[in-house]
């Protein structure tokens, strides 16, 4: 009993706190309560009820869908498979359904992005080029201003070299004028050109004695006074002439024009250069603008001008007594309709057009140099291309004159409205054949992929002469000329002019090549063949190369 007492004794002193244990346990309580009060604080953190706790719920709710979408795809999904493939593998009975996935063709250039152009002129958003836009936008060719340099197309109403930096262009970027096709249309220029189809003409006040003594030996002919702009052209007496003025010049009279149903008319051809040095040059075949004075030419008066000068208020095809049933009734274009009555006269049409070509791409062989030597200036030759009208008149006698040319012809069919389809075929022709319309998709003109490029053209569609190229003096040298067509001979200029001629042919549409001339037309142009440049002369060899294995290169 006794040792029960000392032990139970024992155990209450074992237990009883020493005498400091007061003073500890408040620190412990302490502790304690810091800890209960940092989880009631947590708890009331992610408490739903309390403002903080909702505004913690949805900006953990909105990083977890967003590192979710910000996953790679099917990251989710291929560690969930990891885990299901494990439990299906304890489960053998499971059906497992062959996984369906959906492909989506992906094709570059979606976002919607296009080829882009801007119009340069006096009044840009004029409905004078609303034909040229039609066929732009058509062609999946954006508008935008001129406040960028990501453009791909420059489309000038007015002479843009004098007032727009070109000379660093992008080799994609086109524009459509070379500089200086104003040797071409710069109507004194080229009316005082030396030329059998051009009338006899002379600049004011610098040739007046030359005319002079032209008009004392021609009594019988008669001039008119023109002026660069093409107003207040006029026949005049030598008495009457103003020989102090600089805008103007004097041209010979063609007084025994050919006429239809008494209507005196001129002729506009559409043509398009693409290439100079070496020059190609294409005219607007499907059609011909024919403009007819609105009054009959005889009895002849010299003080009405409706009788002998075409202008905006002309008589149109459709309204030409002769021309109706060919071109109201029948369908017929304006060139057609005209070729009908012609023949319908006894006469030969295609005389006329053999030397309305000739003409056309003498003139410009004229001036091919000019322009050649301004080029330099500029990045490349390549991000120019111009598209003119030439104006003709034909004589009783079926002979051509070539009148002039238009930088920027009128394109617009508000004065007539027939000739909207006329003009947006021009457009739509000659755009397609440079490659600004083109079938493949694409963001601008720059180059397609090395494979596209190939699919459109590759070294076999422009290599000729195959005996002649692995031939002596051909297959040991470069030096005779008519070796200069081998590929071992061609630089990479040589081959892109190749590759653009080879593209032209192919997308030409209604769009005929007048220079180098046809092998079927050479013969009218024969005796000018000799004065070609060595670059004229090397495209041409390639053209005729090409005519002899494919008989399309020959028209």
């Amino acid at each position: 009993m006794e040792r029960r007492k000392s032990d139970r004794k024992k155990r209450d002193e074992a237990t009883q706190e020493p005498s400091h244990q007061p003073e500890t346990r408040v620190v412990e309580k302490d502790q304690v309560d810091q800890v209960v009060q940092r989880v009631e604080e947590l708890n009331c953190f992610f408490d739903l009820r309390t403002k903080r706790g909702q505004i913690l719920f949805f900006t953990v709710t909105i990083l977890a869908a967003t590192l979710t979408q910000c996953l790679p795809k099917d990251a989710l999904s291929s560690i969930f498979q990891v885990k299901e493939s494990q439990t299906r593998h304890h489960e053998p009975n499971v059906q497992c359904k062959p996984e369906v996935r959906i492909v989506e063709k992906v094709i570059p250039g979606g976002d919607g992005s296009r080829p882009k152009y801007w119009i340069y002129g006096r009044n840009p958003s004029g409905d004078h080029l609303i034909h040229v836009k039609n066929v732009l936008q058509r062609f999946g060719v954006e508008q935008v201003g001129n406040d960028t340099e990501d453009w791909d197309l420059l489309w000038a109403h007015d002479y843009p070299f004098r007032k727009v930096n070109l000379h660093h262009l992008k080799p994609h970027q086109l524009v459509n004028h070379f500089p200086g096709s104003g040797y071409i249309t710069n109507k004194v220029d080229l009316s005082t050109t030396e030329m059998s189809y051009i009338p006899k003409a002379f600049k004011l006040p610098s040739e007046e004695e030359k005319f002079r003594k032209y008009a004392q030996e021609n009594p019988n002919k008669r001039f008119v006074q023109k002026n660069n702009q093409h107003r207040h052209i006029q026949i005049k007496k030598i008495e009457e002439i103003d020989f102090e003025s600089n805008d103007t010049f004097i041209q010979e009279f063609i007084d025994d024009p050919l006429l239809v149903d008494g209507y005196k008319f001129d002729i506009g051809v559409y043509t398009v250069i693409t290439s100079i040095d070496p020059l190609r040059v294409y005219i607007y075949k499907g059609d011909i603008l024919f403009r007819y004075c609105p009054v009959e030419y005889y009895p002849f008066d010299p003080m009405n001008l409706d009788k002998y000068i075409v202008g905006d208020d002309y008589l149109p095809t459709w309204e030409v007594p002769a021309l109706k049933p060919y071109y109201t009734k029948q369908g017929f274009g304006m060139k057609e309709s005209f070729d009908a009555y012609i023949r319908s006269t006894g006469r030969d049409p295609s005389t006329i057009w053999e030397q309305v070509e000739d003409a056309i791409r003498l003139a410009i062989l004229k001036k091919e140099s000019l322009i050649a030597g301004v080029l330099p200036r500029y990045a490349s030759k390549r991000n120019f291309f111009e598209m003119m009208r030439f104006d003709l008149v034909v004589d009783n006698n079926l002979r051509v004159f070539l009148m002039e040319a238009n930088m920027s012809p009128n394109l617009s069919s508000a004065h007539f409205k027939p000739n909207r389809l006329l003009y947006e075929q021009v457009i739509y022709n000659f755009l397609r054949m440079i490659g600004v319309g083109s079938d493949l998709r694409r963001e601008s003109f720059r180059k397609h992929s090395t494979d596209t490029e190939a699919m459109i053209s590759s070294l076999k569609n422009i290599v000729v002469e195959p005996n002649r190229c692995t031939e002596a003096p051909c297959l040991e040298s470069c030096a005779p000329e008519e070796c200069a067509l081998c590929v071992s001979c061609l630089s990479g200029g040589d081959l892109r002019e190749l590759h653009a001629a080879y593209r032209e042919h192919l997308n030409r549409g209604d769009m005929k090549r007048i220079f180098p001339v046809p092998k079927a037309d050479q013969r009218i142009f024969g005796q000018h063949s000799e004065d070609l440049s060595a670059k004229n002369r090397w495209m041409s060899h390639w053209f005729d190369a090409k005519c002899e294995a494919d008989r399309s290169y020959c028209f």
